[in-house]
Order: C-alpha cells, then structure tokens, then sequence
C-alpha cells in the first residue's frame, strides 16, 4: 500500500484542506446541541421568544457555515481520489505494458485487467472515503465525549461503556472480513476469466454448440463470487443492528439516569438533551467509522493486489545499441541454450546450438508442444534463457536495450494479431512513419495486396478488433506485410502461414526470397514444404534439437523428419518437392 501514496503527491493541498474543511463541520456540528441546550434552558423555560429566535438563527447559520464547509471538501476529495486514480492507472498500464511475458504469465492477462479497472477502482474510493470521513467520524466521536463530560461526567460513563462494546465488534468483524475480501477478488478474476475466454472463442463455441455448457462455467465461478460476497456481508451485516441496539439502550439509560439526575437538580431539561444528542452523534459516528473501515478494508485488499503487479520487476534492458554486420557473418547464434516456464518441471527448450548467417534462412519443425515457438521467443528476448547464450549480432541479447533489438526484428506470432483501426493504422505499427509505398510494398511480399487492393477503401478498410471481418489467411497475410514493413534484418515467422493454402504459400516464400535477400529468416512452420528450401532446418522434439541440416540431409540422416516429410507427401508433392 505505501508504495501507491507517490501518486498523492500531487494533491498534498487537497489531502490538507479535505479534512480541515471537513474538521470544521465537525466543530459546528459539535455546537449545535449545546445551542439546543441554551435554547431549553434559557429561552424556553423563560419564555423569551426572542432568545429563541435569535438562536434559531445561530443555528441556521451554522447549518449553512458546515454545509459550505462540506460541499468544499467534497470538491476536494473528488479532485484528489479521481486524480489519484488516474495517476495510479496510467502508471499501473504503463508498468504492466513493461512487464516481460514472464511477468504477464506471472499473474494472467484476465486478473492484470481486473486489477487495472476493479481494483484501482475500489483504492480511488478508498481515498475519496478518506478525505470525506477519516478525521470527521473519530473527531465527532472524542469531541462528543470531551462535550458529554465537560456536562456531566457520572452520566458521560454511559458513552464510555457503549463505545469500546461498538469498537470491539468492529475490530472483530475486520478481523473476519480482510481475507475474505481477497477471496472475492480471486474469484471475480475467476469471472473475468471466463468471460474473456467465452467473447474470443465465442465461434468456436457456437461451431460445437456449447453455449448451455459455458454458461453453467460463468454461472459457477459468479455463484461462487455470489456466495463469498455474501458471506462478508452476513458477517458486515451485524454491524449496524448491534450498533443501533447499543445506542438505543444507551439513550435509553441517558434519558434514565439523566431524569433522576434532573430531579436532583444536578442537570437541567437542556443539558440532558444535548446529552442525547451528543450519545446520538458519538454512536452514528462509530456506525460510519466502522463502514469506513470496511471500506478501507476493501481498498488495502486491492492496494495490495495491485501493489503486487508493481513488485513485479519491469523487464530487464540493457543498453547497447544493435551492430549492423556484413553478408556472410553470424546473425543468430544458440550456444548451449535452455528454458523453462516458470513453474513448469520440465525444460521447455534445451542444450540448442546453431548458427545462422546473414542472408540466411532458418526452418524449424516440430510436433505440437516440442519448444518451436519457445527456441524463436528467445532471439527477440521475449524470454531469457536459464543457460546458456543467445548473440543476436555477435553480442548476448540481454545486453541489448530491448527496444533497438525489437526494432530489428520483424516478429509474426502463431494467432495472427489486428487491432482495430484501418489497414494503414495496422500496417504501420512496426514502422509509424512508413509510407503508402512502403506499405505496398510490404503487402504485396506478403501476397496480401491483391485483396487489399479490392477492398471497399483500400488502405483505409476499417478492419474490426481482432480482424473478425477478414478470413484466417487474410489476416495472416496483412500480418506477415506488418512485420516487413522497414524491412527487418530478422525477420520470424512463427507458423504464421498454416491458414494459406499450398500455391500462395509457395508464392509467399518466393516473394521473400526475392524482396527480402538481405534479411536472415527464421520460419517455423507444420509443413515441410514451407521450409524445404531454408538454408538449414532444425527439428524439435521434446524441447530438443534432434536434427540440424538442410532437408535432403535430414531427408537421409534424420529419422523424426523423414516420418513428417512422409506424413505429409502424397507421390505427387514428394516428386516436386524432393
């Protein structure tokens, strides 16, 4: 938690004058009952109508002065806790868009989202509730008490047994309630799981008619939710009737003890009643205190959650520049390297050794799980090795500032990534200042620009989030022109043309060869057709290179390839391709 006060630091005025203002209606709420009492005695059993009414209007203008008071500290409370939440947001997505993808993996993409919203949220409220309430309720409640004693002090000890009775049962009510807060979080990151799950792969779930079966998912994990938030409240709930039951019996013992104190003539009609309402103010004031703790209580669970995404140490940068090299020499190198997820037993990509020269083009191949997309992760430095060396250039990457190697490197995932915008927003996130020549370029290599072309506004299609009005190919097509637009001196294709067929696939890497002579290619791809044709091809299995070399010398030499190849071949393609 003390880690997110810094971006209070710009509302230390209004973390100052919040609460005066708000002290201040205090102090005149404070007044008013010793006002009423001065009414009763003096005016009243007078019967001078006069004093009446000129106290009347004292309290009047001291309703008006702490109304005045309140609607300031409102105002200042709202600029500080809204401030403060914006600041704290920002700073929150600009640290997690810092975070490696060990980072992000860390915690889950659904939880850092509800965290970001729901959490920052409920720590804006916390701060809002601060200004407004935190001196106001324990002021009301000593200045009551200091008041109820200066009157009479035998009677007071009726607030000093009421009191520590509320207090106790707020401080066991806190006790219960802290982590069950936390469980509710975890289960509405639960919620928010699923419900993000469900809205991306809502094609796929309706393709096999699983609507009733998710929904009976999102209904579990809400129920769930439903119950934990109901527990707290069961046990919150205890509160305000035990609060009031004390308060009541409490009056009811002032107005008691307070008559007979009448009688005897040690207090008078006015004091007993600014004595019922000071016992009024002092048990409200406990009441909100201790619904200001439950929200406090609330805020520290979500500080707490999102301080931890700050713990979260930003990814590691070095700070050279990338050397440019010669035809011929060492672009890529593997010395030794392995790699293991985070909390996975097993090494996910282990003891790779090769080297790929400028010009050159990398395939690499593999069953499902065998470490392909992980071995091409590490050259960007997406993920760092646990042994052994990555040299991008001759040099390790993890001495590289981050940024310059990326803008190096043309990366294209397994699931083809659009975001909303036109076809030149997307086409120019590699390279903002990329001109329509440039994209067109990139897009014909691609074999995307002849349907680009057609569409309705060329490069200005508006393309809808996650290219759901493009088929698979195309997207992977306006993907693949994404990551040659600047022309990269890497350039990693991360089976990133299963969704075209055989001929523009064929075309595809025909274009590259030819456009992109200067680049050193890394493909991984299903189909041995695709990467045929690379310089040297690497062969996965189990996270281990079980083959290195051009096809036909894995064709002679390596068992795994030569069952892929065939798997794969009919007579025909094996002919034209052997």
């Amino acid at each position: 938690m003390k880690d997110l006060l810094k971006y209070l630091k710009n509302y230390k005025r209004e973390l100052i004058f919040g609460p005066f203002f708000k002290l201040l209606e205090a102090i005149f709420e404070l007044i008013v009952p010793y006002v009423m009492a001065k009414i009763i005695d003096n005016g009243i059993a007078n019967h001078d109508s006069v004093y009446v009414i000129k106290m009347c209007g004292v309290i009047v203008l001291l309703g008006v002065c702490g109304l005045c008071f309140a609607l300031t500290c409102q105002y200042l409370a709202a600029k500080c806790a809204y401030g403060f939440g914006t600041e704290l947001r920002a700073a929150l997505y600009k640290h997690i868009d810092s975070l490696s993808y060990s980072g992000i993996d860390r915690i889950g993409t659904s939880s850092l989202v509800n965290r970001l919203t729901n959490d920052t949220n409920t720590v804006q409220n916390g701060v809002n509730m601060f200004i407004r309430l935190a001196v106001r309720a324990p002021f009301l409640v000593i200045g009551a008490a200091v008041m109820a004693v200066l009157i009479d002090v035998k009677l007071s000890l009726i607030f000093f047994i009421a009191a520590p009775l509320i207090s106790a049962v707020i401080f066991v009510i806190m006790r219960k309630t802290v982590p069950m807060y936390r469980t509710t979080q975890r289960r509405l990151d639960r919620a928010a799981l699923l419900t993000s799950e469900s809205l991306d792969g809502t094609r796929v779930i309706r393709a096999f008619s699983r609507q009733n079966e998710q929904i009976e998912r999102f209904g579990e994990a809400v129920d769930d939710m439903t119950a934990s938030s109901v527990a707290v409240g069961k046990i919150s709930a205890i509160l305000n009737p035990f609060a009031f039951v004390v308060m009541d019996l409490g009056i009811a013992a002032i107005i008691w003890f307070g008559g007979v104190r009448i009688d005897s003539g040690s207090l008078t009609q006015g004091e007993l009643t600014a004595f019922v309402n000071y016992m009024t103010q002092i048990l409200l004031a406990l009441v909100v205190l201790a619904n200001l703790i439950v929200t406090f209580t609330k805020a520290f669970a979500s500080a707490n959650r999102v301080s931890e995404v700050f713990a979260i140490n930003p990814e590691e940068s070095g700070n050279e520049a990338v050397p440019a090299v010669q035809n011929g020499e060492p672009v890529i190198e593997f010395h030794g390297v392995s790699f293991a997820y985070e909390g996975a037993g097993d090494s996910s990509v282990e003891d790779i050794t090769f080297t790929l020269r400028k010009g050159e083009m990398l395939g690499i191949i593999g069953g499902t799980g065998s470490g392909k997309s992980t071995l091409a992760q590490l050259i960007p430095c997406f993920y760092r090795a646990d042994s052994g060396e990555v040299l991008v250039n001759g040099r390790d990457v993890r001495s590289y500032d981050t940024a310059a190697l990326r803008r190096t490197i043309g990366y294209v995932p397994q699931k083809a990534v659009l975001f909303s915008g036109t076809v030149r927003d997307n086409m120019k996130l590699r390279c903002e200042h990329a001109s329509d020549e440039e994209i067109m370029r990139a897009l014909k290599t691609a074999q995307a620009w002849e349907f680009v072309s057609k569409l309705p506004k060329g490069l200005d299609t508006f393309i809808s989030q996650g290219g759901r009005n493009l088929s698979g190919g195309q997207k992977q097509r306006i993907a693949i022109a994404c990551a040659l637009v600047g022309e990269p001196d890497i350039l990693i294709l991360d089976d990133s043309s299963s969704a075209l067929d055989y001929a523009t696939d064929h075309a595809l890497r025909k274009a590259l060869a030819a456009d992109m002579s200067g680049t050193t290619i890394v493909m991984i791809s299903q189909r041995t057709t695709s990467i045929s044709c690379a310089d040297k091809i690497i062969v996965m299995e189990d996270g281990r290179a079980v083959g290195i070399g051009t096809h036909e010398e894995l064709i002679a030499d390596c068992e795994v390839y030569r069952e892929i190849y065939r798997s794969q071949m009919n007579e025909r393609e094996g002919t034209g391709n052997a």
